[in-house]
């Protein structure tokens, strides 16, 4: 992905509407005719094609690739240089982007690796085969090669495996204008950087400074001297969540990581970050509804019926308790058959406030929000909302039910039973991810089956059982 500071498009943005994609298929298929029929690539339909691709973004170019065939999504990467490519390649789904690979020759692969930065190039280079992944290192740079080595020692999902090595950094004996001459130099390169961070003759992190600032200090003026020491880092065995969460934290559009002994090694910037957020967002709502992340790459409808099966027992478990429940109260539904009515209200409302307290809690550990040493002060709160959700939700079906049966007593015993159930759910609820999290067990994953398999079973037990006690 192209660096944060470049803020400004190197080509035209689009919106790529159902006319134009149409246009372009029939451009695509043309160009690929005439190619078999033996023309020369200069026709004007190849060249036509080389001209919308070579005005579009990156971004744009990937989201075209995604809505093409196979064949015609081939064809169209085939005429891209490997400094667009690279973009192009950076911008699109995994999956996508591995099918892709497969079709590249390794001289091509080693051309767009060659082009971009380190962190990009890692992630190139674990989506290939092992025996290409070699010899592609192999022919790229020396230096280039050190850096993806490095950043693959690290996990992929750590701070380390998704930093870049390319680091503008000044000693702190530098003169502001020798910081100028580096950044100069590292700007025609083809990096625009944030900061630049200063460190000691050994590498070790002393502080930072926005490169913006450096032209407005004297030339003369020692970087020791004038740097911010107050520099936010992170360790590169840091988890990549708890890296977006201190960038969300701090407002801060970079970052540097620094090894077990504080030197400065990488740097992180936010358009890595919002990649990471948008990951795990998409991971963590794929487990709250009982799917794996992997499955995507599951061919098979045994493959997926494997991986989503095992929830659709815990659930099928929790419903089939929630049967036993209604078995052993078959006496009082036939002796009140209004009650049966309400059945599944109170299932519903159950089940939904279960779920909204352990939405909030299941994102608040994410995020750092919710902690373990506040669970007494998180549940407390929740307590308090449902409490007044519970209040509201009674009172309305009371009036339900009195309205429709005429009985103040059976309306009564509804909406206390409403406000238990709801409580009960609410505080379930925020709980079980707080006992997963001290577990060690994702949240995330296991958190909606619990819910669904003991809100149900525990709701009607509550409900029947409150009715019971008001009619024996």
């Amino acid at each position: 992905m192209a660096n944060y500071a470049e803020t400004l498009p190197s080509r035209r943005t689009v919106e790529l509407d159902d006319e134009l994609l149409h246009d372009i298929r029939e451009l695509i298929h043309e160009d690929a005719l005439s190619r078999d029929e033996g023309q020369p690539a200069t026709s004007a339909v190849h060249g036509g094609l080389l001209n919308i691709l070579v005005d579009l973004h990156a971004a744009d170019i990937a989201d075209l690739l995604e809505n093409l065939e196979e064949d015609d999504r081939q064809h169209v990467f085939s005429l891209l240089t490997p400094d667009i490519a690279s973009d192009v390649l950076t911008e699109l789904d995994e999956s996508l982007r591995e099918t892709l690979l497969e079709s590249i020759s390794t001289e091509g692969i080693t051309k767009i690796v060659g082009e971009l930065e380190s962190d990009d190039a890692a992630d190139i280079i674990q989506d290939l085969r092992d025996d290409v992944a070699t010899e592609v290192l192999d022919k790229i740079e020396e230096g280039d090669a050190a850096s993806v080595y490095q950043l693959l020692r690290y996990p992929e999902d750590s701070a380390g495996g998704i930093m870049a090595t390319e680091v503008l950094t000044s000693f702190t004996t530098d003169t502001v204008k020798g910081a100028i001459r580096k950044t100069r130099q590292f700007v025609k390169e083809g990096i625009l950087p944030l900061n630049i961070y200063v460190t000691d003759d050994e590498g070790m992190l002393k502080g930072f400074l926005p490169v913006g600032q450096l032209i407005l200090l004297g030339p003369g003026r020692r970087m020791g001297n004038v740097m911010n020491p107050e520099v936010i880092a992170v360790p590169a065995e840091m988890d990549q969540e708890e890296v977006a969460n201190i960038i969300r934290k701090y407002d801060l559009v970079s970052v540097p990581v620094v090894n077990k002994e504080g030197k400065l090694i990488g740097r992180i910037t936010v358009d890595d970050i919002m990649d990471v957020v948008q990951e795990e967002v998409e991971e963590d709502i794929e487990r709250m509804a009982g799917l794996a992340g992997t499955e995507e790459l599951a061919t098979s409808v045994f493959g997926i019926s494997r991986i989503r099966l095992p929830w659709l027992l815990l659930g099928f478990c929790g419903e089939i308790l929630s049967a036993m429940v209604l078995k052993n109260f078959q006496a009082s539904i036939e002796e009140i058959i209004a009650a049966a009515f309400f059945i599944p209200i109170i299932m519903a409302m159950g089940g939904n406030a279960g779920i909204q307290s352990s939405a909030i809690v299941v994102r608040g550990l994410a995020t750092g929000d919710v902690r373990l040493g506040g669970t007494a002060k998180r549940l407390s709160k929740e307590f308090s909302i449902a409490t007044v959700n519970g209040v509201v939700l009674s009172l309305l079906v009371f009036a339900v039910s009195y309205i429709w049966f005429g009985d103040l007593r059976f309306g009564i015993t509804v909406g206390l039973a409403l406000m238990v159930v709801v409580l009960n759910a609410t505080v379930v609820g925020a709980s079980i991810p707080l006992v997963l999290e001290r577990l060690k067990i994702d949240p995330a994953i296991a958190t909606g089956p619990f819910i669904t398999t003991t809100n149900d079973a525990l709701g009607l037990l509550i409900y029947f059982g409150i009715m019971s006690l008001v009619y024996a």
